[in-house]
């Protein structure tokens, strides 16, 4: 009977994959330490997404957190973490110092292994950063990116072809300790995930310990888990409920039913396992749980978008009032994915996807490149498996201004003095921050975002099941020691005397904006032509503008969008001021 290990997920690409990451601390810990005691000795504790987002939504500290994880399950645990190769944790690529600072400040905060990936497979994304994982005294578990083509699409994501990025990685004489093959889309073919662990057996000889990953989205992830355990692989990636299956990766429950009267077994207490699971529903049962999350997708084979993107997308559309538009989002990217080069659609290339569908449903069909995927098409993040679509190219060539490049993306990067830690300690400085290790790494990661939690001035975006509606009546409420009397009718607040329209999402989200007052004359208003949040305000009050100029930066999905002068004219008034959330017809400007 042989053993199957397995690294519990739960409290990392689960949250990610149900919540997207947008879980307390303080709630789930203690389950950790449970965990602990029912025989768990191998988590996934942080990095990839969840690193931002507890800056972004959560308004915690990655690091603190890490540093309690560590402390519940002492020293022999193995927490690992997950990476991007030259994007670390970032959603943008990185110089090298930040690479070398991101493999020493995860030693430092308590990891003991760094799960390390490039979607675009490209061995010189991966070469540096494990190098730093590996001198930093952390273990390197080298990862392939995987998923099955769009049905018809062909050139990349077989068993030769990992077959051959194993040995292109080998002979870059990229270190490691372990090997992975991750599926973040679940689209991986059974028959296929056994060859593949085959081939790399051989490569990797008899004592290198092989792991996979997947998610439940397309609906296939339990039978490709048992065809890589059936194929050779010692480990798999399983979850807890109620963050397991549908969107995440299968429920330790589920793997260790499907393998009684095998020849194999799971390596757990699956009665004291089931009790953290309880124990794990109760902690996060006032959690709002997308619907989606719990579901498999049979449409995600044809459009592969995995399962820890999923509802971060579909939570920012609720908080845009778009949801209605995921379908056809959903469907415009299997055109994007085919276009695209065939990157693994993992982060960040499965968000450059994503992006791009919806920035064609909403525009039109590539009349907006979106950055991430046009740079990428044009060769800044690495090279694709195959060569991207070549009018995709010119298109995105025309419109970034940017000619393709082949030059290395760290190349790139070291030359670029606005990715310096220089730029970092200026920019930190600038606000009256701390220059600290972990301080520059933050604004590098997060950027602005990085900055306003720094500076206190974070939000908690952590969604419950009921959250207030705005159905009318009068309030008084108390925020830090300050009472705001409020009063509710229709779609008008009226907050210490000030008029405010309000809009109510699915979820009872409330987006509050300044009311303006109708145009006077022959003044012109500029409104939002896509919802989101203000993050720059390029004019002011009394500016002489032109046509065409740009006004201000929303933040949509990610992407930043420009709202243009409809006219040549003076800022009569601005109705929204930086961090304000704005739906479509919004009032921004009033222009005369």
């Amino acid at each position: 009977m042989k053993k199957i290990k397995f690294l519990c997920t739960a409290f990392r690409d689960g949250f990610q994959s149900c919540f997207g990451a947008r879980v307390l601390s303080k709630d789930y810990l203690p389950v950790v330490a449970e965990a602990v005691k029912a025989g768990i000795d191998n988590f996934e504790s942080g990095g990839g997404a969840s690193f931002q987002s507890a800056f972004f939504y959560n308004n915690e500290n990655a690091f603190d957190v890490m540093d309690k994880f560590r402390k519940i399950v002492g020293p022999k645990v193995n927490l690992q973490t997950l990476a991007r190769g030259v994007n670390v944790v970032a959603l943008d690529s990185q110089s090298s110092d930040m690479i070398n600072l991101h493999a020493k400040l995860f030693k430092k905060h308590g990891v003991s292994t760094i799960r390390n990936f490039d979607a675009l497979n490209d061995p010189d994304n991966l070469k540096y950063s494990a190098d730093c994982i590996k001198k930093a005294g952390l273990k390197h578990q080298l990862c392939i990116a995987a998923m099955s083509l769009p049905p018809g699409a062909k050139g990349a994501h077989t068993a030769e072809f990992y077959e051959e990025r194993l040995k292109k990685f080998i002979k870059a004489k990229i270190p490691f300790d372990s090997l992975c093959f991750k599926d973040a889309s679940g689209t991986s073919v059974p028959s296929v995930v056994y060859d593949t662990i085959k081939k790399a057996r051989k490569l990797v000889g008899a004592k290198c310990p092989i792991e996979y990953h997947s998610h439940e989205t397309a609906g296939v992830g339990l039978a490709c888990y048992l065809a890589a355990i059936e194929a050779g692989a010692d480990i798999v990636d399983l979850s807890l409920a109620p963050v397991s299956g549908g969107t995440c990766q299968p429920d330790v429950a589920t793997l260790w039913h499907a393998l009684r009267g095998s020849k194999y077994e799971l390596d757990c207490d699956i009665d004291a396992v089931m009790k953290v699971e309880e124990s794990l529903k109760e902690a996060l049962k006032d959690y709002f749980l997308p619907p989606e999350a719990l579901h498999t997708d049979p449409r995600i084979p044809w459009s592969p978008m995995p399962g820890g993107a999923l509802t971060a997308n579909t939570q920012m559309l609720r908080d845009n009032g778009l949801m209605d538009k995921y379908g056809e989002i959903i469907v415009a990217m299997e055109e994007v994915v085919r276009k695209g080069g065939f990157g693994t659609s993992v982060t960040p290339v499965s968000q450059f996807y994503f992006q791009q569908a919806f920035n064609n449903v909403m525009q039109g069909p590539w009349k907006k490149i979106a950055e991430g995927y046009g740079k990428m098409v044009l060769g800044y993040f690495g090279k694709t498996p195959v060569a991207p679509d070549k009018k995709v190219v010119q298109i995105a060539a025309e419109q970034l201004n940017l000619k393709p490049t082949t030059e290395k993306v760290l190349t790139i990067n070291d030359k670029n003095p606005n990715k310096s830690r220089k730029h970092y300690e200026e920019l930190l400085k600038n606000a009256n921050l701390p220059v600290t290790d972990e301080n520059i790494f933050i604004v590098a990661a997060c950027g602005d975002k990085g900055i306003t939690y720094l500076t206190g001035k974070g939000k908690i975006g952590v969604r419950y099941k009921e959250t207030p509606k705005a159905k009318g009546g009068s309030y008084q409420i108390m925020v830090d020691g300050e009472t705001f009397e409020v009063a509710l009718k229709d779609n008008t607040a009226i907050v210490n005397g000030k008029e405010y329209s309000v809009s109510v999402s699915t979820v009872g989200t409330t987006i509050a904006t300044d009311k303006p007052t109708a145009p006077t004359g022959n003044a012109q208003v500029v409104k939002a032509g896509t919802p989101g949040v203000v993050t720059q305000i390029l004019v002011a009050e009394g500016d002489l503008v032109k046509a065409g100029q740009n006004l201000c930066v929303l933040e949509v999905m990610k992407m930043e969008s420009f709202t243009k002068a409809s006219a040549a004219g003076k800022v009569k008034k601005i109705y929204v001021k930086k961090g304000d959330s704005v739906k479509t017809g919004d009032p921004l400007f009033e222009l005369e």
